[in-house]
């Protein structure tokens, strides 16, 4: 879905607002925080944290070979 948004002027950034109907779907509100990345094609505004993916990969790399201790720890 493509919309048009307004930039405007926030202290010493720019800002854009998500319309409701949007923000909605996509299950985001005030407070949330979002990633922008830059793409070829423009901006990205994303969930996803790049150090939660590094943090989950450190732990797939390990969990098979800790895979006692870690069941242990569960319970």
């Amino acid at each position: 879905m493509q919309r048009k948004v307004t930039l405007r002027k926030m202290g010493g950034s720019v800002g854009a607002t998500i319309p409701k109907d949007i923000a909605d779907r996509l299950h985001v509100r005030a407070g949330d925080q979002l990633f922008v990345v830059e793409t070829e094609e423009g901006v990205l505004l994303t969930p996803y944290d790049p150090e939660f993916q590094k943090a989950m990969a450190a732990y797939e790399r390990t969990a098979s070979k800790y895979r006692n201790a870690l069941r242990e720890l569960a319970r």
